[in-house]
């Protein structure tokens, strides 16, 4: 489980320089699409931190696989330009992040 914390760390720091990158030294479209990878990043690290204190692994998993295949190929997108090649996996990504909310909040209930 410490690997998955781990990840989790790397990319909240990944995300806060993502958009700060967004915020501060890009513009137009990949500006946004900065800023947009890096909160959905953000708030999924910290969501697999949280599922990792609750003993949800696979929520974690999926939260921090999600995370970097949505903010990922968003920031590829702003460094490289549209791609028929990379947009695709955006909502894989965000697939993802949504499975593993759903897993999450089913542990949740099997819990009570």
């Amino acid at each position: 489980m410490r690997w998955i914390a781990m990840l989790a760390a790397l990319s909240g720091a990944m995300a806060v320089g993502a958009g700060a990158f967004g915020a501060h030294g890009a513009s137009g479209q990949a500006a946004e699409w900065l800023k947009t990878g890096g909160q959905y990043q953000l708030i999924h690290a910290v969501a697999a931190l949280v599922a990792l204190r609750m003993g949800a692994k696979w929520p974690a998993i999926l939260f921090v696989a999600g995370g970097a295949l949505f903010a990922g190929s968003l920031y590829a997108m702003a460094m490289l330009g549209p791609s028929k090649a990379i947009g695709p996996i955006t909502p894989l990504g965000g697939a993802a992040m949504i499975v593993g909310w759903l897993w999450l909040a089913w542990d949740a209930r099997r819990a009570q």
